[in-house]
């Protein structure tokens, strides 16, 4: 009985009543496993197979059932069937052949630099804090790395896979050159592991939570649409899916991933009331003049 995964469920609870079932569940798979890098390795991949297609299903279906075509950013730009399922293909290679491997050794770099994956879990406000850390550290790396990746050699060697589609859909978030995906993904990877190392304070529960959420803004800001419920009408320093969708169709400007104020204080911000503010400093500079 105790061989088996509710065998090891039903044993912790026995002897750990302080537990809540979530608590349970997670010690029952690590101790049922009997080796950490599989548990983890496991339970990271098929995390994040399962949240990046899961979530760009319904942008699929939207796409091709034309629900929302009056919300669509690049109306006359609706993606097809065999470019979604090209794509998909791209991406499932790119996961299992690039990904896969680092996930495979983020276990032991995350324990050597101490991220915890043990039980009880954290409080609700310290995984919050530090998601919200997490959320600025990496918007700044993709900002700076980003606009690098636009400089001549290395649009060319690197990132023109990923500008592939000048009106970006979901599916289309992790469409990128391995060396790409290395670089963009150490700010979701490698900023809470340097945090972690820092403050020696970090469980990777909260690690999940924050690449979930990450994952779910990296697809939404590719799906190409822009409702009226879109969130930058409520956090107006949001980037979301007008702000990059502008970035592919033109090539240039909105940089940053999940905020909006290092395109604004650096000035490459690329939108309406952007340009109409550089012409008029402009226009400014040349009366002075």
């Amino acid at each position: 009985m105790y061989g088996t995964y509710w065998g090891q469920f039903e044993e912790i609870g026995k002897y750990n009543a302080e537990l809540n079932v979530a608590e349970r569940l997670w010690a029952a798979w690590y101790a049922w496993m009997q080796n950490d890098v599989l548990a983890t390795g496991i339970m990271s991949f098929v995390m994040h197979e399962l949240v990046y297609f899961g979530r760009s299903l319904p942008w699929i279906f939207i796409d091709t059932l034309g629900m929302f075509n009056r919300y669509k950013i690049q109306g006359n730009k609706i993606p097809s069937l065999r470019e979604q399922w090209d794509c998909a293909k791209f991406v499932l290679l790119s996961h299992f052949t690039v990904e896969l491997p680092q996930i495979w050794l983020f276990h032991p770099l995350a324990q050597f630099c101490g991220l915890s994956t043990s039980i009880p879990f954290p409080t609700l406000w310290t995984m919050a804090y530090q998601i919200a850390i997490f959320f600025v550290m990496e918007d700044t790396w993709h900002y700076f790395s980003h606009r690098a990746l636009h400089w001549g050699p290395l649009y060319k060697a690197i990132h023109k896979i990923h500008h592939q589609y000048s009106a970006p859909f979901g599916l289309a978030a992790e469409y990128a050159s391995p060396i790409e995906v290395m670089i963009l993904g150490f700010g979701t990877i490698g900023c809470p592991i340097v945090w972690c190392a820092m403050t020696g304070e970090l469980h990777i529960l909260t690690m999940y939570i924050w690449i979930v959420l990450r994952l779910f803004q990296a697809i939404d800001a590719h799906s190409g649409y822009e409702f009226p419920w879109s969130l930058h009408h409520f956090l107006p320093f949001w980037a979301g899916a007008d702000h990059h969708d502008l970035h592919h169709e033109k090539f240039i400007g909105n940089y940053s991933s999940s905020f909006r104020w290092w395109d604004y204080v650096l000035d490459t911000e690329y939108t309406p009331d952007a340009l109409k503010r550089r012409r008029e400093n402009k226009a400014k500079v040349s009366k002075a003049q």
